[in-house]
């Protein structure tokens, strides 16, 4: 059946929303589902050039006229979400959202503070309220229980996705964080996420099967990347200054994190955890994204000894050859054909 899902094989950040979008204006997508919480922010560039990040709602959406879908397992921010709604003028025709999903409170907020310093916790309120939930707190809200989403509520969600499977349309999940980030495989408990990031969870909060998915596509960072703060070990870490150094940039050139504004942390590509990514997710396509930091003049001049050698080394590193090349923050192509015959 036609699902793709996106997946993120380092530690997030690794521009899964571009991706998605990619996805979406490649196959005429249907419908783009979003599962977890606002604790990461995904960006995108719709059609008249601008660049949206959103928190809560698919980045995939603003490539088309796709529905955008909030299953049962996402955990809602009812602010957040009616903020980008109202952006993107959406009606309740576009956006589609599961009653039994949960939502993130203030009290879920400021029971999060404490984790912010000690493991680098975005501090959204997303694990509280996931910790609520699974607690089945009679206190919990759910989506069901908030007047101001009432109008976007659908009852028969899973139903919809399974007529529009049926009748050939392709749906895309745009999965949240990295594979690095998951409480279950991630090798740095306890600074993780929630949650799990793995496209077999990802279709479950979704409420989707596995046997309906065709395409598992995982993105990678040339420079994968942790969020500022004691947020765990990052392989190979430098720091800023020469990054922008070695990719020709301003000397105070900085990432900052969509969720939080801080100062991202940055290091070389480490094999290890997308060796394990790899395992577990079994991608069909892979993606290697912030290409413009290898090599400045990628996208102008195409690939030099600089992008190939590079590309190459992480090839052979992580033991599968990636499909597609990013860089700025819309464009990804398909790897060259004289670097894949050089890899061959």
């Amino acid at each position: 059946m036609p699902i793709s899902v996106v997946v993120g094989g380092q530690f997030g950040s690794e521009g899964k929303g571009k991706v998605s979008a990619h996805l979406v204006r490649e196959r005429g997508v249907r419908a783009v589902i979003r599962v977890g919480g606002p604790n990461s922010g995904h960006t995108a560039v719709d059609r008249g050039g601008a660049t949206w990040t959103l928190r809560q709602l698919p980045a995939g959406l603003v490539a088309s006229d796709a529905v955008a879908i909030l299953p049962a397992g996402s955990l809602i921010d009812v602010g957040i979400l009616t903020a980008e709604a109202e952006r993107l003028r959406l009606t309740p025709e576009r956006l589609w959202i599961d009653p039994r999903a949960s939502i993130v409170t203030p009290e879920h907020r400021e029971a999060e503070k404490r984790l912010v310093g000690a493991i680098g916790s975005t501090g959204s309120g997303t694990g509280a309220a996931l910790i609520e939930r699974l607690g089945r707190s009679l206190e919990h809200i759910r989506a069901e229980d908030v007047g101001k989403l009432r109008s976007f509520l659908r009852q028969d969600i899973p139903e919809q996705m399974r007529s529009l499977l049926d009748a050939g349309e392709r749906l895309v999940i745009e999965g949240t964080q990295g594979f690095g980030l998951s409480i279950w495989h991630s090798d740095h408990y306890p600074f993780t996420t929630s949650r799990d990031t793995v496209a077999a969870a990802f279709v479950a909060e979704a409420g989707l099967a596995p046997q309906d998915v065709d395409e598992v596509v995982m993105v990678l960072r040339a420079f994968p990347i942790r969020v500022g703060g004691n947020s765990g070990p990052l392989p190979a870490e430098i720091d800023w200054p020469t990054l922008a150094r070695e990719a020709q940039l301003p000397s105070n050139y900085r990432e900052l994190t969509s969720a939080t504004g801080r100062i991202r942390r940055i290091a070389r590509f480490h094999p290890g955890v997308v060796r394990r990514a790899i395992a577990v997710n079994a991608p069909t396509r892979l993606v290697l994204n912030h290409m413009d930091y290898i090599d400045p003049s990628f996208h102008v001049s195409g690939p030099t000894s600089r992008s190939r050698d590079f590309i190459e080394a992480v090839e052979r590193a992580i033991g599968r050859e990636v499909d597609l090349l990013g860089y700025d923050a819309a464009t990804v192509l398909p790897r060259p054909s004289v670097m894949r015959s050089r890899a061959a």
